[in-house]
């Protein structure tokens, strides 16, 4: 496979960002074309129980909102052997890596959709996950931008109706001003409430923290990277 002919998402709400970068190697290309097929996810065809998408017990689901190689996806995947994890990534480099890893490590509570997120966000049952993750998403600096970004009013009514009360949302940036945007939605909205009480909390990593390639990569160039996480009232 070496071309994505997949059209353009035209629905309100569309996630935007790149939907493919260098030409696949044949080794990347094969995972996708002969092991995607057996956990990925179609959102015609979901269950009305999530749980039942993976073939082993799991006792709670956690959503993953672009995974970009599967660093974190992965990991977790891991340690959790008991949670069902899906994961959404509409590049297909990345969409690639992550194939490579659950084809390779054979992780049976994974399941995978590479495509626009939002119309997986509108099938997906009402109160299905324990928590979702944004980590690193694109901050779309220019402010002609800014109504690309996924933390907007719109994508915050889909976290909300797919949380379980209690829930959390994590998000995480090493783009200050995306950081105070977030913020900024999430405290003028009473669904979430903010889980720091110090500034060390949004400046430590979660526990059982991987880090990810582009983190690895924010730090290099001298950038902070800040860990937020919201609970669903």
């Amino acid at each position: 496979m070496t071309t994505d002919v997949r059209p353009k998402p035209t629905h309100e709400g569309a996630f935007y960002g790149r939907r493919r970068g260098k030409t696949l190697r044949s080794i990347p290309a094969g995972h996708i074309a002969h092991d995607l097929p057996a956990f990925a996810l179609d959102p015609a065809a979901l269950p009305a129980d999530l749980a039942t998408l993976f073939p082993l017990p799991v006792r709670a689901l956690r959503l993953e909102i672009g995974f970009g190689g599967g660093e974190h996806l992965v990991a977790e995947a891991q340690r959790h052997p008991d949670v069902g994890y899906i994961g959404a990534e509409a590049f297909l480099n990345g969409l690639a890596k992550a194939t490579a890893a659950v084809a390779t490590l054979g992780l049976p509570n994974i399941r995978l959709y590479g495509d626009d997120v939002v119309p997986l966000l509108d099938r997906l049952p009402t109160a299905a996950f324990e928590r979702v993750d944004l980590l690193y998403p694109d901050p779309w600096p220019k402010r002609r931008h800014w109504k690309r970004r996924f933390v907007r009013p719109d994508n915050l009514d889909r976290l909300a109706r797919l949380l379980k009360a209690g829930g959390h949302f994590r998000f995480a940036t090493d783009i200050d001003e995306y950081g105070a945007w977030t913020l900024r939605h999430l405290a003028a909205d009473p669904r979430f409430q903010w889980r720091a009480r110090r500034a060390a909390d949004w400046l430590t990593p979660w526990e059982g923290w991987p880090g990810t390639r582009y983190e690895a990569k924010a730090k290099q160039a001298g950038r902070i990277p800040c860990y937020y996480e919201f609970q669903r009232i």
